[in-house]
């Protein structure tokens, strides 16, 4: 895993992100397998240091499934398209796996983050709970009159009153 993230995660990262974000940090989320990589490991972080960018990893909170971005929207909308080619062996697989990655549609994965972040502003409301619905912004309709946002806003009543909630 380590070996994956830096090789090939840290480096796409560099070759795709958009110069105005340079100075903002990127979290890679994982879950919390004992497979992956601690979020101090010295080699990651000195493949970071050589990157110039501020990357850090987390961990995703635990029980939270609508929270896990990865397994529940990139994962499984990478995965449904390998599903449309064959592969004959594990070589073929991982190329497969690699050629959508590589075409991956950044609009598709934005969907995903406004899924996640609608899920962690219900989450604050809840006071850090899951009792809600997965909301939705009619995104289908939104992207089609080009006004999709890239990212979702939240009011500052509900920011102040979590930051409250966790100083009490």
């Amino acid at each position: 895993m380590r070996s994956y993230l830096i090789d090939k995660f840290l480096d796409a990262i560099v070759q795709r992100w958009p110069q105005e974000l340079r100075g903002k940090t990127i979290y890679i989320q994982q879950d919390n397998a004992p497979s992956h990589v601690p979020v101090n490991d010295k080699e990651f972080r000195a493949a970071v240091a050589r990157t110039g960018l501020d990357i850090q990893l987390i961990n995703q909170p635990a029980n939270s499934p609508d929270l896990n971005v990865l397994d529940l929207g990139f994962f499984n909308s990478l995965q449904s398209l390998t599903y449309d080619r064959i592969s004959r062996n594990l070589d073929e697989l991982i190329a497969n796996v690699e050629n959508e990655f590589e075409k991956y549609d950044p609009d598709t994965l934005n969907r995903v983050f406004l899924t996640l972040q609608g899920c962690l502003v219900e989450v604050m409301k809840d006071g850090g709970g899951n009792r809600y619905k997965i909301p939705h912004i009619d995104k289908d309709r939104l992207e089609a009159l080009g006004m999709l946002p890239k990212s979702l806003g939240c009011d500052m009543q509900l920011i102040e009153d979590v930051l409250a909630s966790l100083q009490n």
